[in-house]
């Protein structure tokens, strides 16, 4: 139970998206990950989309310099899109040794007038000093 308490003290959420309503697609700004260690949460908070065949794409990249980013491995949430079933919170695990030193996400809305509300968080154990 200590080191459980331990690693919670040590957490720090990072906002990759900040939550908003958004009707195009966005490219978040890249976050330093260098100071996390083990495991990490990322968690997509989305309601169902507006608008005609609404969808929501999410995925995550990194880099190593904040210039050049790819795709995560793995790091894709399942589709939202103006089925309720399909919003909510979805959480992803990402080891953090498995990461370049940059990341950021994409959130790919596409369909005819399309709307979503939705914020992406970093949630990360900073290194022990």
């Amino acid at each position: 139970m200590t080191h459980l308490l331990n690693a919670l003290a040590q957490a720090t959420g990072v906002e990759l998206a900040p939550a908003a309503s958004r009707t195009s697609t966005l490219t978040g700004t890249g976050i330093d990950v260098l100071e996390y260690e083990g495991v990490a949460l990322v968690l997509l908070n989305a309601s169902a989309g507006t608008g005609t065949s609404p969808t929501l794409d999410v995925k995550l990249q990194h880099s190593d310099d904040d210039s050049t980013y790819e795709d995560v491995t793995s790091g894709t949430f399942s589709q939202v899109t103006d089925a309720a079933e399909t919003a909510g919170v979805k959480v992803m695990k990402l080891n953090v040794s498995d990461l370049k030193r940059y990341l950021r996400v994409i959130g790919t809305i596409a369909g005819t007038t399309p709307s979503f509300d939705f914020g992406v968080e970093f949630v990360g154990i900073t290194k022990a000093s």
